[in-house]
């Protein structure tokens, strides 16, 4: 039996664009005197990610188009964060009850095409990283040389989910881990051999880290520990269902 183990990374500052994430986490880690143990698995959450690399949008400098605009008065939103929202996204799949639902740019069928105001300031937006694996890969590369040991990197975002209310985090991005468990061909404890189970073993993870960390601490990053899981640079984007095989698209 496995024993799960959540270590928030407490004390980290504010970020802002051009800082070195990684250091950043080395140095709470330094003063809390905790050290990084082979298999550690750094869940780092997509807000500080998007701040360091300067994805974070000033409202005021952001100009609706008119079908923006046309869309923004229809669900009650403002004009500005509309025009972001089809910036960052391919297609609209559905806009009711002041939520635009989008397919982003990275395939993500999400609310809002994943951005948020919150945590960021009056004013601003944060979009999400442009390419989150390659974020988990960085930080991935940087801590693993900054401690000497084998790690995995998630980062996380928060989205919700059809037919349930509430939103869990869940991977948008991830390193040196791999994003699902194939159990297929196995036999459970009755002898059923299983056909289509995939666990997705980094949006638990995502949601571990998120039961220690929450969403109004200013803990923007946790170690879990005891996962017992493949190495892989496959990433998160092999978590994105295919169209082909999507039900709801």
């Amino acid at each position: 039996m496995q024993r799960i183990e959540v270590i928030p990374l407490r004390g980290l500052p504010e970020v802002e664009k051009g800082d070195d994430l990684v250091r950043l986490i080395l140095d709470a880690m330094g003063r809390a005197g905790t050290e990084a143990e082979g298999g550690d698995v750094f869940v780092v959450k997509q807000k500080v990610v998007s701040k360091a690399e300067g994805r974070v949008v000033a409202l005021q400098d952001v100009q609706p188009s008119r079908k923006a605009r046309a869309l923004a008065k229809e669900q009650g939103k403002d004009p500005r964060l509309v025009e972001l929202i089809l910036q960052e996204s391919v297609r609209v799949v559905r806009a009711a009850h002041g939520v635009i639902i989008t397919e982003t740019k990275h395939g993500f069928v999400c609310a809002n095409s994943g951005i948020d105001q919150s945590n960021v300031g009056r004013g601003f937006a944060a979009l999400l990283p442009v390419d989150s694996d390659l974020s988990a890969r960085r930080l991935r590369r940087g801590l693993e040389k900054g401690t000497g040991v084998s790690l995995a990197v998630v980062v996380t975002d928060t989205f919700g989910r059809p037919w349930r209310r509430g939103q869990t985090d869940v991977a948008i991005g991830c390193s040196g881990i791999a994003p699902l468990l194939p159990y297929a061909g196995r036999k459970d404890r009755y002898g059923y051999e299983l056909r289509v189970t995939e666990p997705a073993i980094v949006d638990e993870i995502a949601g571990a880290a998120e039961l220690a960390t929450g969403k109004l601490t200013g803990i923007p990053a946790s170690i879990v520990r005891g996962v017992e899981y493949e190495r892989s640079e496959v990433g998160a984007k092999a978590l994105i269902m295919p169209k082909g095989r999507d039900l709801f698209r």
